[in-house]
């Protein structure tokens, strides 16, 4: 089967719409979320092609096809992540500067946003693990934390000039 569109996402659907649904599953990871065209499998051995028209990234939810009660979903796999909450202004300002300088992809949250061991945040600055970075942050005493956590959106390079 090849898919050209989404059609909709689990999490839109309301509960009435979700009772007795049979959920199959695509497990996906950061790179993959990016692919319009690639061949997909279920987690129940089903192969799918995907070829979608839009120009979008998968999200967690996405629904990639469905007949009847049965939906075929994207389901996000967990990336191993640096979540960064700086104390200060000036310390997020000195953060974001020194990691931009090094072309991380960077997502932020605010303090609702629940991160294992950074309880009681103002804000959270999230990139990819790298052990750089990790080095980075221990050296200059910026409160951490390295967490595996489902993306919504993908991690993705700007593209810039100097």
């Amino acid at each position: 089967m090849i898919v050209d569109s989404i059609q909709g996402n689990l999490h839109d659907l309301s509960e009435e719409e979700k009772v007795d649904l049979h959920v199959e599953r695509v497990a996906m990871e950061g790179a993959a979320l990016r692919q319009r065209v690639q061949r997909v499998t279920t987690d129940h051995g089903n192969e799918l092609g995907l070829r979608l028209t839009e120009r979008r990234e998968l999200r967690d939810g996405d629904i990639l096809h469905r007949e009847g009660r049965n939906v075929v979903v994207v389901s996000t796999l967990p990336t191993e992540v640096l979540a960064i909450a700086p104390a200060t202004v000036e310390e997020a300002a000195f953060v974001a500067h020194s990691l931009g300088n090094r072309h991380l992809p960077a997502q932020f949250f605010g303090p609702d946003a629940q991160f294992t061991g950074l309880e009681g945040h103002s804000g959270v600055m999230v990139v990819q693990y790298d052990h750089t970075s990790e080095h980075f942050l221990t050296e200059h005493t910026v409160r951490f934390a390295r967490v595996d956590r489902v993306m919504e959106v993908p991690f993705r390079h700007a593209e810039h000039t100097h």
